[in-house]
């Protein structure tokens, strides 16, 4: 019997992904990704839309499910909930994506690989006493990595606590009607979903740990590194599987284990992002994601012979996730093709343009997230310091050959950007 599965935020590319899958189902796609992440966050809105589209549907509702951070993480379990439908506890996606609370329950399962940090009040002037520059600033609740500022002096920190007090209520506020449904500690309470963090800098190469947890069991399927354009925090490039040391793998998927078991997150996939400092041998845990991350889909199909898709698939439907069996490349890397200034797009390349590429570089796939018409900076789910151009997917048979074949690609695509605001920044 054909099972519904319906997908918060659904894109193009991931419904060919999860349809693709083995089994039968079918996708369909609740509520507009647009709605989901610009604009006004109207969460008891958005809610009963959802509502209104699932009672409509003609047949079954079998799953929910999403892949994207907040609002999705939490409407996934709301929606899930009334029905019965297998789902992550709410209080756990909540503490895990409070970057302070998270924090605090990291600190206290694995505190060998948490930085020192502090809550920030916005109404405050000045840094915690406790920390030293460099620090990172962020909202304790926000979308990717938006409004999150490095700063190593008074000077800056004062800077980004502004830019955080004129933004971080956008995420913050709706965040705070979800956590106004939860019993909350009175650390969290008090903070509430607008609060700032402030803490150490990590230093080193991005690991991300990928798994999921079914039957309260934590379960690893994949490690993926990391890379960002020189001086800057933001990706060049995700890379799978990593080329990190087996001792190094090790550790990472031991601590993982540890601090997932103790969220209490279950019946759902996540990933773990980490620093590796290969000097200091040093271990740092940067952020917990409930969820699966969507941009390692496609690796994970390239050497798996299944996206990760497969995980929150099937607990969703109840099944335990299988495993994949081998993919077409034994590596694979997405890169992130940036600009590091402002600029009106006034044209990308077209679909023929894009196709020729990919039928001249087999294991080529390309997306391109600009939009014609529109300023670098009005694009959404942008980080403090660039503009992402296109992704830019490859299977290959090892890194040389991957990159090769991002740079020949990184060539022929063809924009054309007029220059708005003369400020560069590294990496430019």
């Amino acid at each position: 019997m054909t099972k519904n599965v319906f997908v918060l935020g659904l894109d193009e590319h991931n419904r060919q992904e999860l349809s693709a899958l083995p089994g039968d189902h079918r996708i369909h796609p609740l509520l507009d990704l647009e709605s989901l992440t610009s604009g006004e966050l109207d969460m008891p809105a958005l809610l009963e839309r959802a509502e209104q589209q699932l009672q409509a549907f003609d047949g079954t509702v079998d799953a929910v499910i999403g892949y994207w951070d907040f609002p999705v993480s939490s409407l996934v379990p709301l929606l899930c909930e009334p029905r019965g439908l297998p789902h992550a506890p709410l209080d756990a996606i909540v503490r895990c994506e409070h970057k302070y609370w998270s924090r605090l329950e990291q600190r206290s399962v694995v505190p060998e690989a948490v930085p020192r940090f502090a809550e920030v009040d916005l109404d405050e002037p000045g840094p915690p006493q406790e920390l030293r520059y460099p620090l990172w600033l962020k909202p304790v609740k926000a979308f990717s990595s938006e409004l999150a500022f490095r700063v190593t002096d008074d000077e800056g920190y004062h800077h980004a606590l502004q830019r955080l007090r004129e933004g971080a209520g956008r995420v913050g506020a709706p965040f705070q009607w979800v956590m106004d449904r939860l019993d909350l500690p009175e650390a969290i309470a008090r903070a509430g979903g607008t609060a700032g963090l402030a803490e150490e800098e990590a230093t080193g190469r991005q690991i991300t740990v990928e798994g999921y947890v079914h039957g309260s069991r934590p379960h690893i399927y994949g490690i993926v590194d990391s890379d960002c354009y020189p001086g800057t925090s933001s990706f060049l490039c995700y890379e799978y599987p990593s080329r990190q040391s087996t001792r190094v793998r090790e550790r990472v998927t031991e601590l993982t284990r540890r601090v997932i078991a103790h969220m209490g997150l279950d019946n759902t996939a996540f990933n773990v992002e980490y620093f590796h400092d290969a000097d200091q041998d040093t271990l740092t845990l940067l952020e917990i994601n409930p969820r699966h991350s969507q941009s390692h889909a496609a690796l994970f199909e390239s050497v798996d012979g299944l996206a990760n898709h497969e995980a929150p698939l099937r607990i969703a439907l109840g099944e335990e996730p299988r495993q994949g069996r081998g993919g077409q490349y034994p590596f694979a890397a997405k890169w992130f093709l940036r600009r590091f200034r402002d600029g009106l797009v006034r044209s990308v390349p077209t679909s023929d343009e894009i196709e020729r590429i990919e039928h001249e570089h087999p294991g080529v796939h390309i997306e391109i997230t600009a939009r014609a018409g529109l300023h670098l900076s009005e694009l959404g789910g942008q980080d403090t310091s660039s503009y992402e151009l296109a992704d830019v997917f490859v299977g290959a048979d090892g890194p040389k050959e991957a990159e090769e074949t991002y740079r020949a690609c990184a060539d022929a695509l063809d924009f054309d950007i007029q220059d708005t605001d003369a400020k560069t920044t590294p990496g430019d």
